[in-house]
């Protein structure tokens, strides 16, 4: 018998993960890095084969918090590369 899966279970937001930006459930995978190489043309299977741990669910999941809150991520996006987080020293 399959499992049903709630989509509204597949992305989260937690402060203590990635600064609180929407990420998929349980990897800390964040949906703009999803939506970024959806944006630079790569279909959610080349992506899910980049990123072997993740679903096809999850990839779509993703890919549709994005177009729900594209203003959202888009603008994070700009945001982080006008002012990129420092690179931590060792």
């Amino acid at each position: 018998m399959q499992t049903v899966v709630d989509i509204g279970t597949l992305i989260e937001r937690s402060p203590e993960i990635r600064k609180g930006q929407p990420c998929i459930a349980g990897t800390g995978v964040t949906v703009r890095r999803i939506a970024g190489w959806h944006n630079l043309g790569l279909t959610p299977e080349e992506i899910a084969a980049k990123i072997e741990h993740l679903t096809l669910a999850q990839i779509h999941a993703a890919l549709a918090y994005y177009h729900a809150n594209q203003d959202e991520i888009d603008s994070d996006t700009a945001a982080e590369e006008i002012f990129p987080t420092p690179a931590k020293r060792m």
